[in-house]
């Protein structure tokens, strides 16, 4: 599972460093129509607009330690993030730091305040319902898709139809990786995508295609991968969109839960 050991599971972790420039002999260059090559490659991710809404989950801050990532969404509200149920799913009340960098939140520290996941996780722990959104609170009055910005959530989309960019945070570092390539089926409720260097803190982290839609998160099987270079996500389907819309479409007042 990609969670901190010590949180989760242990699970193996990569030597990161050089492996992102050798992983380049092995990849294969990306065809024109899906965006620049070569794929399968893994490097730090650099800061942009659009990592900047990819952070960093901490159990109290950037004192502890980061144990998960996720992504802002867009949503009426302006105050969602999305990750896995795996990550949200022991309690408490994380923080989010988006864009999060060398022990620094650019963008402040966000604290959730409500959380949403599925009945198949919340009743069995299902595989397939690997998938969670998050409320944070707002901070001055603005909300965190104000400050950041979001991307699309997209449930419904094929499998492998284009190239994805997956960003996240190892638990060893403090920095995001990034890697595009083209996810591929595992089954029919599952995704897989090949991209070294994705090791225990990076479950949770978006799966976001050309048109800035996300399309996975890391997570489903073994939550996510019992590997470092081969992760998993749920396959956004029917559950995934009620979920979404139950995010968006309530619990904007009343008690946090």
């Amino acid at each position: 599972m990609k969670r901190i050991a010590g949180l989760a599971a242990p699970r193996r972790y990569a030597l990161l460093g050089s492996f992102a420039l050798l992983a380049a002999t092995s990849s294969s260059l990306a065809a024109a129509d899906d965006g620049p090559g070569p794929f399968g490659v893994t490097v730090r991710a650099a800061a942009t607009a659009q990592s900047a809404r990819v952070g960093a989950l901490f159990g109290g801050g950037p004192g502890g330690r980061h144990f998960c990532t996720a992504s802002v969404v867009r949503s009426a509200a302006h105050d969602l993030i999305v990750t896995a149920a795996h990550c949200l799913g022991g309690g408490g009340k994380p923080v989010f730091a988006p864009g999060y960098r060398d022990g620094r939140a650019p963008y402040g520290l966000w604290t959730v305040r409500r959380t949403y996941l599925g009945d198949g996780w919340s009743s069995g722990r299902d595989e397939d319902s690997d998938i969670a959104f998050a409320v944070v609170a707002d901070k001055g009055g603005k909300g965190i898709e104000d400050v950041v910005g979001g991307n699309t959530f997209a449930a419904g989309r094929a499998t492998g139809a284009t190239a994805v960019t997956v960003t996240g945070y190892p638990g060893a570092l403090d920095a995001p990786l990034t890697c595009t390539d083209k996810p591929t089926a595992r089954g029919r409720t599952q995704q897989r995508i090949a991209c070294p260097g994705f090791a225990g803190g990076t479950s949770g982290s978006p799966w976001v295609n050309g048109d800035g839609e996300v399309v996975g998160v890391i997570g489903g099987h073994q939550q996510g991968g019992d590997t470092d270079d081969v992760s998993f996500s749920v396959v956004l389907r029917s559950e995934a969109a009620a979920l979404y819309r139950e995010a968006t479409g309530s619990g904007r007042s009343g008690e946090p839960s």
